[in-house]
């Protein structure tokens, strides 16, 4: 196919670390940036060597030199700049969480298919080689019948009442910024599941600061855990009937894993390239050059499923946004 033009929208640290891994992928071009600060797409296009910026997202969208969209704002704006996006007849690759809801996500999947255009949430783990070779390990039976997972994602943040982190009219909180991440293992694992235990603590914001989850299947039982309070051993494991896999912390960017079978143990090394987000790009090629409307390694029934479990945590714990009806 041609080189895959891309658009940046939301110009944040996550953002930067996306452009430095663009450049490493071949068939990738970074074509325009906008923010709402015109100022502030003007530096980073130089910085980056982009050639066209803007300070209104709609002018991005309109471009006609920008095939792809990568939405890294925050939380709030990904449905109704994934959907503007679409409406104007780009792909979107939109950062994770997909939306804030699962009523979001599937107005989302709906511009995808009445516009046929490629949409996929930026879960960037799920292409991750370590766990992409677990999940197939898993399927294959090598460590027997899996019964039981174990993830945590938790960091000791700088918490300001005014930052992103703390901030309900953002979607703030630890579950969509952070708790994502292990609830994305179990579900991979083991799907949706059959009941959901949660429990959370909260900032004087209202925004989440430690959620904990248990996630019981009929087959076995997860844990996750996501907070803002204490660095945690950053661990991910698989347990199953005849040994377990366990991912090298941070597992979710994880550079290799140990396969424990019968007593047995191997290592095996799988370093990324850049910031670990080379492979979703390359993903997104591969789905575009096929005329593909959703991976088929993370579908958008995947997204939508995966947002309905974290509506149900919210429901559990009491967490709601200011503008949700």
């Amino acid at each position: 196919m041609k080189t895959l033009r891309w658009g940046l929208v939301g110009l944040g640290r996550i953002t930067r670390n996306f452009i430095n891994d663009l450049h490493l992928v071949d068939g990738c071009e970074v074509t325009a940036v906008a923010s709402r600060s015109l100022s502030k797409a003007e530096e980073f296009a130089a910085e980056f060597g982009v050639p066209k910026f803007y300070g209104a997202y709609g002018d991005l969208f309109a471009d006609a030199d920008v095939d792809i969209v990568y939405i890294g704002t925050p939380h709030h704006l990904h449905a109704e700049l994934g959907i503007a996006a679409m409406d104007a007849g780009k792909h979107v690759l939109c950062e994770k969480p997909m939306a804030v809801n699962q009523n979001q996500v599937r107005q989302m999947i709906g511009a995808s298919k009445r516009n046929d255009v490629f949409l996929m949430e930026a879960l960037w783990s799920r292409f991750n080689p370590s766990i992409e070779e677990s999940l197939d390990l898993v399927k294959e039976g090598a460590i027997g019948e899996v019964n039981y997972i174990n993830a945590d994602f938790s960091f000791a943040a700088k918490l300001d009442v005014n930052g992103r982190l703390l901030n309900m009219e953002l979607a703030g909180g630890a579950l969509l910024d952070v708790g994502i991440y292990p609830l994305f293992l179990a579900y991979s694992v083991f799907g949706k599941p059959k009941e959901i235990l949660a429990t959370g603590r909260f900032h004087e914001t209202g925004a989440d600061i430690q959620t904990s989850i248990v996630l019981k299947y009929d087959n076995g039982v997860a844990q996750a855990m996501g907070g803002f309070l204490s660095t945690s051993d950053m661990v991910g494991r698989i347990y199953g009937t005849r040994g377990s896999i366990l991912f090298e912390p941070w597992w979710h960017k994880t550079q290799g894993y140990s396969l424990i079978v019968d007593g047995q143990l191997q290592k095996f090394s799988r370093p990324t390239p850049g910031n670990g987000f080379t492979y979703e790009i390359e993903e997104c090629l591969r789905c575009i050059s096929q005329k593909m409307t959703e991976s088929d390694r993370w579908s958008q029934t995947n997204s939508l499923e995966l947002m309905g479990i974290m509506d149900e945590v919210r429901r559990q714990i009491g967490l709601k946004y200011p503008f949700e009806q």
